[in-house]
């Protein structure tokens, strides 16, 4: 059997190459895994090249040059590229996904026009990265690379992160919301 074609995998599996690909960018790079990073440091750029005047006063251009870490493109924006190609070939070779445009939960909820899925799902992922680099850091980073590190901030924010998004799902669904899963 092909295990691309599989609809789900061993999590000891799946957890056991996370940790050492951790390995990996920690020995490569000295670099925690981490996606929010890239979205910063293009953020950044495209604020120098729009306006390098304002740019040049900026705190956060002072810093990272403290810290000999000027903002570019680089080994991160790969793992964000990899993250959707990698979701995408998963879900087409696995048949996980019919293609439905609108989960029943969300039509049942909030009716089934696209855009509004759309539109939710991209704040809803705006917000916590706004928040994770508000934060010094990112999901990924605290709830994977940070848990690897035995870091007590990551021990602390993997669970909360957790309670949040379960009590996130109980504002916007209610206990009703569950009988609606497909």
């Amino acid at each position: 059997m092909n295990v691309l074609r599989l609809k789900s995998w061993s999590p000891y599996l799946v957890g056991a190459a996370i940790g050492v690909l951790s390995w990996f960018a920690f020995a490569s790079a000295d670099r925690q895994i981490g996606i929010t990073t890239a979205f910063e440091y293009s953020a950044a750029l495209v604020q120098k090249a729009a306006a390098p005047q304002i740019a040049e006063q900026n705190t956060y251009y002072a810093e990272k040059a403290n810290e000999n870490k000027s903002p570019k493109i680089d080994w991160e924006w790969m793992l964000v590229v990899g993250v959707f190609i990698g979701a995408f070939v998963s879900s087409k070779l696995s048949g996980d996904r019919p293609g439905e445009k609108v989960p029943q939960l969300w039509r049942w909820r909030f009716g089934a026009n696209p855009a509004a899925r759309y539109t939710g799902a991209f704040a809803g992922g705006l917000i916590m990265m706004f928040g994770a680099r508000v934060a010094q850091g990112c999901t990924s980073g605290h709830a994977i690379s940070g848990f690897l590190q035995l870091a007590l901030s990551s021990w602390i924010f993997a669970p909360v992160m957790f309670t949040a998004a379960v009590a996130t799902a109980f504002l916007l669904y209610g206990r009703e919301g569950r009988n609606h899963v497909g």
